[in-house]
């Protein structure tokens, strides 16, 4: 089974895309050397990503231009 659920992902966004591009900016954050803000027992940029999402550890805003 998939660790967070995607039924709880997307609730925390307005958009399955938003979701894409949340978990990648903030999977290159971390890669680069931010602190992961969400514990997980993966080591995988994307997987402490997604779960910083589902633990609504990280937001979003819409802008014009896109997202920040």
């Amino acid at each position: 089974m998939i660790h967070p659920s995607l039924d709880v992902l997307v609730s925390k966004v307005d958009s399955k895309y938003t979701l894409v591009v949340l978990a990648a900016k903030r999977a290159r954050e971390i890669m680069s050397g931010d602190q992961a803000m969400a514990e997980s027992k993966s080591n995988k940029a994307v997987t402490v990503a997604l779960e910083e999402v589902a633990q609504s550890k990280v937001a979003f805003e819409r802008t014009k231009t896109g997202i920040k």
